[in-house]
């Protein structure tokens, strides 16, 4: 422990990354100076968020913070490597942007008419009557992406050896992003007012960070929940990637996923801890994970390199340089358009506040945590689905917009092909 300007302890604390947000690095300096807090680490593509930042990993003693674990508890990625070839993609897209249309829901409180079915819903639902009582509502759910940045979205994966199994190549690739929907924010909510009314003495600055003990009723009850969130939001993960391959009548030869905004056990040294990853991805010793950029940038499949300094993790993504408002004050579809046009990307929908301007150049956060992780593969999007604007009047013309440049993209694809035929 090292001692702050007061003489209070303070956790130390790694950051990875330049030029950070000076408010993520603020409060990540704040959750080391919680009394229970032992050790924290700070990602490259960290950024404000609520309590901890997001790009926040934090290890702490006998106790669980539910806004250090995240609203959006246990939000992962899963990638589905198809048995269809790449070559194939662009002749067959309209089946591809169909499936992706029909095959989930984006949105704030989508929801399917005719829930589907799989065994998170015969999990025990009823060790609490708060999670009880949101049952019907995940029920509902299941299979849905939500908003914000989750997406979904096919893409050209690029294998340079045979680390995962299969012969070097192109594949067609599905990549998909979302958690636990309406359900796991609900259950954030509870547990964080319960927690700040259980810690009176914080200040402000801190009271996101309210903690529950994990010696308690109330600690074990959200931690239950957290671990139900986990397999509720895999669950959504499984629907719509097997509902989207059965659609396409493909195999996925290989399946990848991670997920962060959650709460781990770990030893640290002789002594055991929570490591809570909010906005991180586990990077233990040889585990496999996936880093999304943006809609107009890539993936990347990476192998863990098991940094102790960094609480084993790394980026979950490339990470926000600005706010949502500030995106939709600052940038236009047409900015947005020309870019896609450029990078060969087809977007179905997609708020203004997703431009991949908004976001940290994800090359740059990979080179930033090379001691974090190891690129084993890389995945370029082509065709992209998220949560449309919400107002509708301008989801209208923003429509036309995206289609207008699909149409450009089209038309000089078609240019290229005519001018190799007469070469």
């Amino acid at each position: 422990m090292i001692k702050d300007k007061k003489g209070q302890k303070v956790a130390p604390c790694k950051v990875w990354g330049g030029n950070l947000d000076i408010e993520a690095v603020r409060q990540m300096d704040g959750a080391c100076s919680l009394p229970i807090s032992i050790k924290g680490a700070l990602m490259p593509d960290a950024h404000k968020g609520y309590g901890l930042p997001i790009g926040g990993v934090l290890a702490v003693e006998n106790a669980v913070i539910p806004y250090a674990v995240g609203v959006d508890i246990a939000c992962r990625v899963k990638m589905s490597i198809l048995d269809i070839p790449f070559k194939n993609f662009e002749k067959r897209k309209g089946i591809f942007k169909i499936a992706l249309e029909t095959q989930t829901r984006f949105g704030v409180g989508q929801a399917f008419a005719r829930p589907k079915t799989h065994r998170v819903m015969d999990e025990n639902w009823s060790f609490c009557h708060r999670v009880e009582s949101l049952k019907d509502k995940a029920w509902k759910q299941l299979g849905t992406s939500g908003a914000g940045n989750h997406f979904a979205e096919f893409g050209h994966l690029v294998l340079e050896n045979n680390d995962l199994g299969l012969e070097r190549g192109g594949y067609l690739a599905l990549l998909t992003h979302s958690g636990s929907r309406g359900t796991g924010a609900a259950i954030a909510k509870h547990y964080s007012c319960l927690a700040k009314r259980l810690h009176p003495e914080l200040p402000k600055n801190l009271n996101n960070l309210a903690w529950l003990d994990l010696k308690g009723s109330d600690g074990l009850e959200y931690w239950m929940a957290m671990e139900l969130m986990g397999k509720y939001s895999a669950a959504n993960h499984d629907i719509i990637h097997q509902s989207i391959l059965t659609h396409l009548g493909a195999i996925s030869v290989l399946t990848l996923e991670n997920y962060h905004n959650f709460a781990w056990k770990a030893q640290l040294g002789s002594r055991e801890v929570i490591v809570h990853r909010k906005g991180a991805t586990p990077a233990g010793k040889g585990v496999i994970g996936v880093i999304p950029g943006s809609m107009a940038s890539p993936a990347f499949v990476v192998r863990g390199l098991g940094n102790e300094a960094s609480l084993c993790s790394a980026a979950h993504g490339a990470g926000r340089r600005m706010s949502r408002t500030a995106a939709i004050k600052k940038f236009n579809w047409s900015d947005l358009t020309r870019l896609l046009v450029k990078k060969g990307v087809t977007l179905i929908s997609a708020g203004i506040d997703e431009a991949p301007m908004a976001y940290k150049r994800i090359e740059e956060v990979m080179d930033q945590q090379k001691d974090l992780v190891e690129i084993i593969a890389r995945f370029d999007p082509k065709l992209v689905k998220m949560a449309p604007p919400r107002q509708a009047k301008k989801q209208k013309k923003n429509e036309g917009l995206i289609q207008n440049g699909n149409a450009l993209l089209f038309n000089r694809r078609k240019k290229n092909i005519k001018k190799s035929e007469n070469h």
